[in-house]
């Protein structure tokens, strides 16, 4: 009898293919969370409802791709990053950000995004590569 050592998930090894994966996934999570911080306060609460769908199917495009909790975190960070980013002043007094609801709704409701993500858990035909479950 021939085991599989290799495994799956958190406990698949990490090469180039994964790291490039993951580096992917937190330039799109940074795309996203400049594309949702414009879109959000020009086109309210459409703009904003918009934002935040696209925040969450990348984070949970990232679960499923990756099958573990980092597919998450990698674009979460991402978009973190750029809000963060985004929301300081320049010195001229400029900012993205507007006080305003919206704008809050943006960002704890992508980041309840990810935590609900990130707490999910992955289908089992994600994991078994058959489009087709209990196959």
């Amino acid at each position: 009898m021939v085991t599989n050592h290799t495994g799956t998930g958190m406990a698949a090894p990490l090469n180039g293919g994964r790291v490039a994966g993951y580096a992917g996934l937190l330039v799109l999570g940074a795309l996203t969370g400049v594309a949702g911080a414009l879109v959000q306060g020009d086109w309210f609460p459409g703009g904003l409802v918009l934002a935040l769908l696209g925040a969450a199917a990348l984070f949970y495009g990232g679960r499923l791709t990756t099958g573990t909790g980092v597919g998450v975190a990698a674009p979460a960070l991402g978009w973190l990053i750029a809000v963060i980013l985004l929301t300081a002043t320049r010195p001229e007094g400029d900012f993205v950000f507007g006080a305003g609801v919206g704008s809050y709704v943006f960002l704890l409701g992508g980041m309840v995004a990810a935590v609900i993500c990130a707490t999910l858990r992955t289908p089992a035909w994600s994991a078994s590569g058959s489009a087709r479950p209990g196959k």
